[in-house]
Formats: C-alpha cells, sequence, structure tokens
C-alpha cells in the first residue's frame, strides 16, 4: 500500500475527530446557555440575617455584662447595664419639681382666690359710695348740701371706681400667672414631661435584647465608658434568615419569585435542602461616584467590563423551623433556582444531579 493511500484514512480519521470536537464543544455551550438561562445557580451564596449593633440610649460607665459572648437570649434579657445613680438622682429632681410646680399652682390659686374676693369687694364699694353719692347729689341740688360736699362725693366715686379697676387688673395678672387648670398647666405638663424623661434614662441605663437572637462579639467590660449611640456589641436576630445569591444579570431572564430552588450548605455536606425565591433586588451600586449633582463613571480598565451581579433572596421553605442549627450567619451556600418554576424538566434533572454530586463532593473540602 502506497503513502497516499495510507495517510487518506488517517487525515479521514483526523478530520473526524475534529468535527467530534467542535460538535461536542458546540454542545457545551448550548448545554451552558441553557443550564444559565433555565437553572441558574451560583457557589457563591450567603447566608443572611438580620444584623444590627446595640447600642445604648444613654451614656455611662459600664457597671455589669450579663451575657457571654454568642450568647443565646431571649426578648427582654439584660445585656449589659450602666450606672444608673445619675439617673435616679434626675429622677429624684424630676419629682422636687414637679412638686414645686404643684406648689406655685397651689399659691397661684390663693392668689387667684384673694384677687377675686378683692374685686368683689371693690365692686361692693363702688356700688355704696355711688349710693351715698347719689344721696348727696340730690341734696346739692335741693340747695341742702354745699357744692365741696358734692365734689367730695364726685371724688369718692371715681376712687372706688380706680380700687375696682385695680383690683381687676390683678385679678386678670392672677388668672394668667395660674394659667390653664389642672393637667393642661404648661408648668405641670413640663415637669411631668422632664419627669418622664428621667424615668426613661434610668429605665434605658439597662440594656436588653430586642428579640431572640445571639449575641456576638462582645467586648464590654465592667469600668468602661461608653457613650449614647454607640455600638457596644452585635445582636443576630434569629427570628429572620434568608439566602443571598448573586446572580448575573444574563441568568435572570426567565427567574421570577416563588421559582423553587436547591440549596447546599458548606456546613452541612451530603444534604440539600429547599426553597423558593423571595425576591429579587431591584437595584444595586455600580461603583459610581455623586459629585456636584454629577454622576462621574468609573474609568474601565478592561477589554470586557466583568458581568454585574444582582442579588437574588431565597427563603428556606418551612421557615425559621426549617433552619439547621449548625448553620452560621455569613456561611457558604451553594443554590440553584428552577427557573420558571420548571424543576422536572431535563435541564432541571441535570441540574438536581449536579447539586447532589456538589453535597457529596463539600465532604472533602
Amino acid at each position: 500500500m502506497s503513502d497516499t493511500e495510507t495517510a487518506a484514512p488517517a487525515r479521514s480519521g483526523a478530520k473526524g475527530v475534529a468535527i467530534g470536537v467542535v460538535l461536542l464543544l458546540a454542545a457545551l455551550v448550548v448545554l451552558y446557555a441553557l443550564n444559565d438561562r433555565l437553572t441558574p445557580g451560583s457557589a457563591r451564596g450567603i447566608v443572611s440575617a438580620q444584623v444590627v449593633q446595640i447600642a445604648p440610649r444613654v451614656s455611662g460607665e459600664v457597671m455589669q455584662v450579663h451575657v457571654e459572648d454568642d450568647a443565646v437570649v431571649e426578648a427582654g434579657d439584660p445585656l449589659f447595664s450602666v450606672d444608673p445613680r445619675p439617673f435616679m438622682l434626675a429622677v429624684r429632681q424630676a419629682e422636687a419639681n414637679l412638686g414645686s410646680a404643684l406648689q406655685n399652682i397651689d399659691a397661684s390659686s390663693a392668689s387667684l382666690v384673694s384677687a377675686q374676693a378683692a374685686v368683689t369687694q371693690a365692686r361692693t364699694a363702688l356700688e355704696t359710695t355711688r349710693a351715698e353719692a347719689a344721696r348727696s347729689f340730690r341734696l346739692e341740688e335741693r340747695g341742702i348740701a354745699s357744692t365741696a360736699q358734692g365734689d367730695q362725693a364726685r371724688a369718692s366715686v371715681a376712687q372706688a371706681e380706680a380700687q375696682l379697676e385695680s383690683a381687676e387688673a390683678q385679678l386678670e395678672s392672677a388668672r394668667a400667672q395660674l394659667g390653664p387648670q389642672g393637667e393642661d398647666n404648661p408648668a405641670i405638663q413640663a415637669a411631668e414631661a422632664q419627669l418622664e424623661r428621667a424615668q426613661y434614662d434610668l429605665a434605658s441605663a439597662t440594656v436588653t435584647a430586642p428579640h431572640l437572637g445571639v449575641v456576638t462579639n462582645v467586648t464590654l467590660s465592667e469600668g468602661q465608658y461608653i457613650g449614647a449611640g454607640n455600638p457596644a456589641l452585635t445582636f443576630i436576630d434569629s427570628g429572620a434568615a434568608w439566602i443571598t445569591v448573586d446572580l448575573r444579570e444574563n441568568q435572570l431572564q426567565q427567574v421570577d419569585p416563588g421559582d423553587p430552588a436547591h440549596l447546599l450548605f458548606d456546613a452541612l455536606p451530603g444534604r440539600i435542602f429547599e426553597g423558593r425565591v423571595e425576591s429579587i433586588a431591584w437595584g444595586i451600586n455600580p461603583g459610581r461616584n455623586v459629585q456636584g449633582g454629577l454622576v462621574v463613571n468609573q474609568p474601565a480598565n478592561r477589554w470586557f467590563e466583568p458581568a454585574r451581579r444582582i442579588p437574588v433572596r431565597i427563603e428556606l421553605i418551612g421557615g425559621m423551623e426549617a433552619w439547621p442549627q449548625s448553620v452560621r450567619v455569613g456561611g457558604k451556600v451553594h443554590a440553584v433556582i428552577f427557573a420558571g418554576g420548571d424543576d422536572a424538566g431535563p435541564m432541571a434533572w441535570l441540574a438536581r444531579g449536579m447539586q447532589r454530586l456538589r453535597s457529596w463532593a463539600t465532604y472533602l473540602h
């Protein structure tokens, strides 16, 4: 057999292999595209929860720390206390101020009663003076009384009227000083508000847990001074937890809230949990800065800009009762979403198989 005849089958075989490789690559590309659209997933999911920085509402010296780091606490359990003595003194001062305000109101009430009596007395005196003056005027008209006596009667009436006006002015002043009666009195309201504020500050001297959860990052010590509003420890609310998965924008075309998902926690190798898409974020921070009201684009330094990822929130089916105890906030999760709710198609079965393989592989790393 000649060399030409021998090379022909070899070229034919190489061509077949090349065609096979090209077809395989094309099939892989199609499979990858279908997988991205129908069963999008990510190995960079994160266990998320409500993480709150607990800070005191009042400033003071830490008197006692009631919890240890990573302790489970119930709602209302004391976490730490600051020195309550300044706030106790403030309560006593506010109570004294309220008592003083009530005494002032009583004194003003007495002054008001006295002023009302003075007005009544001045009005009676004016009526008496006017009656006596009327008799003097009649005698003056008949020539029995002198003009001097008539002038004296007129002067007495004018004096009585002036005394009545003075008494009425003092009555108005007493009413203004007293103000509204009872709880509507501004002085009493101010004193009561001061007392309520002092009592609130005293109650705030002991910081309590807002919900059932876990306290962590406890670095407080007795004798340490802490300011109001300064974070003292971290609280993880056990009443809400979810998985956050960042997917590329082109993976979200078929994803909708309510779509089922399979979740694999690194903390629990070999186990797959079921979840559902709760929501899809409406926006992200693209890394731009706002200066003077104008949006400034960050300069691109790559040939191809990396795909931006949108957070997808996934809830575990069964709620908080279904959450495994060994999973921690910030833990890694591999999530697969069955887009469009289709968890029974060929791509879904393939994704299930791959997820099962990953669950076994997590035993090794």
